[in-house]
């Protein structure tokens, strides 16, 4: 059995696409993936499964359409992988609420991305790390790559890897 996250794209931010966490969970548990529950209430489903990352990501983004008639972006990551991604941070001693990373399963690269001066972007695995210096209020970040992605800050990268991996 794996410990995994469903990172959900564009949900629960700024009254777009609404779905409630405990109905998303209720939903997990109905498709038979076992210890089912959010983090934080935008969009973070953990849970134990032996389906793999393919598989998960096609059977939650058919059940999550059907569920509230419009396509949401999923994007699977195991515990290990998450652990991974928090050890890879290219900033571990800045605040976690300032750096995120941008988890994509599209191809990434920093083509095209224009920011403001202090901040720092670098390429990860399967993400790209932005540290926003001094804050994201004011940024004018463009990151055409993370167009199909989703970002989570490092605080929260840390914390479902710590959930998710307690299920494995």
């Amino acid at each position: 059995m794996t410990g995994w996250v469903a990172l959900l794209r564009a949900v629960n931010v700024g009254g777009n696409n609404k779905i409630p966490m405990a109905d998303l969970t209720a939903l997990a548990t109905r498709l038979g993936l076992e210890q089912a529950r959010t983090y934080i209430a935008s969009g973070n489903l953990i849970f134990a499964s032996k389906l793999g990352e393919n598989v998960l990501r096609a059977v939650l983004e058919q059940a999550i359409a059907a569920e509230w008639g419009k396509p949401i972006g999923v994007l699977v990551r195991s515990a290990e992988e998450l652990a991974d991604v928090t050890a890879r941070c290219p900033w571990p001693d800045r605040p976690g609420n300032r750096v995120v990373a941008v988890f994509s399963d599209a191809a990434l690269s920093l083509d095209g991305v224009r920011h403001q001066a202090d901040e720092v972007l670098a390429l990860g695995q399967r993400e790209i790390f932005i540290d926003y210096g001094g804050g994201m209020a004011d940024s004018r970040l463009v990151v055409p790559a993370a167009k199909a992605g989703t970002a989570r800050n490092m605080n929260s990268v840390r914390k479902l890897a710590e959930l998710a991996g307690a299920l494995a």
